[in-house]
């Protein structure tokens, strides 16, 4: 089944972008939270509008983008998180989280999906996440997660 994604979608692809899936997975998940619409003929004019859209963008958001990776890698954010006496946190840091603690820290609004963070974080200390930018352009921030 073709799609076209409305939204970046990791491992699909970006936002304008024709891709082949699955009909259970289009219709279960991409179209059932907004990430993608059905592909037909009007709706590719959309697509290649969408494209000269983004390649006039492209190079503005990119030096942006590499300026904000600037910033984040150098800011350390904490997180307060509740926890047990043995440091192990009741339940997990989300993405969400690590975005309001960004913003918190003084740093950019990032988009929660825009955030990946490699191994669940479910004790407290020092962690990492991912924050994808721009396609090509990814930043690693540093967390602190304590106890509140």
């Amino acid at each position: 089944m073709k799609v076209i994604l409305t939204h970046e979608v990791t491992g699909l692809g970006t936002a304008g972008d024709v891709v082949d899936v699955k009909p259970g997975y289009a219709r279960n998940f991409l179209f059932r939270r907004g990430l993608a619409t059905a592909w037909t003929k009007g709706a590719q004019k959309q697509v290649e509008a969408i494209a000269a859209g983004r390649a006039a963008r492209a190079v503005k958001s990119l030096e942006e983008a590499q300026s904000i990776k600037g910033n984040l890698e150098a800011q350390q954010v904490t997180i307060s998180a509740h926890a047990g006496d043995s440091g192990r946190l009741f339940g997990a840091v989300t993405s969400r989280e690590v975005a309001e603690a960004v913003k918190a820290g003084g740093g950019p609004e990032l988009d929660r999906r825009t955030i990946e963070i490699p191994t669940p974080i479910k004790s407290v200390g020092p962690a990492q996440a991912l924050v994808r930018l721009h396609p090509e352009v990814q930043a690693t921030v540093a967390l602190e997660v304590v106890a509140d």
